[in-house]
């Protein structure tokens, strides 16, 4: 098996030593690992099958010789540095959301729709973490049934927003423990405080459009389904809620087909699709807490729509958004690109 040189953009964030551990988990190939990240975490290290290996600045001429660009460092610095990394002949998997409604460029969800990655042109985006997760057995479900409609609400950990989100999490539990009359804590990162509450505010609003009214993360889980399903006119609906979890994003997901599946049969096509549990009692749901560290998709609580029960289903998806939703998917991508021989170098240009 040939081995690449693997660039990993953003190396001192969370995503980002989560896609090192990732790449020593599953043995990929890397003949040389360079960690990327800003000037002011040159000097560190991050550790790398047992050895210290030093964070380089991530700079365009950092991406000589490298096949692999792992990327998790912003949207603005992808924008940036993503094509500089082209330009010098390597594949970039980009986590941000920059580039993922670009027409020319593939979003992938391993083992979801691998054939789109037979067209890029040097970058592959990678789905939000809420995406990512739905997609997994919706594309059978659609082949099984053909579905018209996707509603989802989604509860999403506060990893989905850095490691400062998850310190502020900390520091408002421990400020509402110890504050019986419920003076508010700070929110340095979300709009409330985030101990003991619910947020139902994800990224930015939408002031015009039909998607007034929507946030962000919401109108990305909405276009993105859309994208990768290849089903631009499905109708799908989105809520986004950030919860005082630390890890794993939950969705409560309701699908609509074009005749009638089962939940028996809905489950057995889940069970059938590779990374995917599911819960085979009632009683045996999963949640963020079952998921975190983990690699698969959990679905369960599978029944009926009670508001149209000739062809609805509900059921509940769990996953570990730092793995499924970003370092895991991307690490799958790259071993798609090596299994396939897509991993080709690009013609240097000026």
């Amino acid at each position: 098996m040939s081995e690449y040189t693997v660039a990993v953009l953003g190396a001192t964030g969370l995503v980002g030593q989560r896609l090192i551990d990732i790449l020593e988990e599953r043995n990929f190939p890397v003949k040389t690992l360079k960690p990327l990240a800003s000037k002011r975490s040159v000097g560190s290290t991050v550790k790398f099958h047992g050895q210290d290996v030093p964070v380089e600045e991530a700079l365009p001429e950092a991406f000589e010789g490298v096949d692999i660009v792992l990327a998790s460092a912003g949207g603005a610095i992808s924008e940036k540095l993503a094509p500089e990394a082209v330009k010098r002949g390597a594949v970039v998997i980009d986590n941000t959301s920059h580039f993922r409604l670009h027409s020319d460029v593939p979003l992938v969800v391993a083992g979801v729709n691998d054939d789109a990655l037979k067209n890029h042109q040097g970058i592959i985006a990678n789905p939000n973490c809420s995406t990512a997760q739905l997609m997994q057995g919706l594309k059978d479900r659609h082949e099984a049934a053909g579905l018209t409609r996707v509603i989802v609400s989604t509860y999403q950990s506060v990893s989905g927003a850095g490691k400062e989100a998850m310190d502020e999490l900390k520091d408002c539990t421990s400020h509402a423990l110890s504050q019986p009359d419920c003076a508010p804590s700070r929110n340095d990162i979300f709009t409330r405080p985030i101990g003991f509450n619910l947020i139902p505010h994800i990224d930015s609003f939408v002031t015009e459009g039909d998607e007034e009214g929507y946030t962000k993360e919401e109108t990305k889980l909405i276009n993105e389904t859309k994208k990768i399903l290849a089903l631009p006119d499905l109708p799908v609906t989105a809520t986004a809620v950030r919860v005082p979890v630390m890890v794993g994003h939950s969705e409560a997901v309701t699908v609509e087909f074009a005749k009638p599946l089962s939940p028996k049969e809905a489950s057995a096509v889940l069970a059938s699709t590779p990374d995917v549990v599911v819960s085979q009692e009632l009683t045996d749901y999963p949640t963020p807490a079952d998921a975190a560290g983990k690699d698969p998709v959990y679905v369960g609580r599978i029944r009926k729509d009670t508001s149209n029960p000739e062809t609805g289903l509900n059921l509940w998806v769990v996953a570990d958004n730092l793995r499924i939703g970003a370092a895991l998917n991307a690490v799958r991508i790259a071993e798609a690109l090596v299994k396939e021989n897509l991993i080709q170098r690009q013609p240097a240009t000026a």
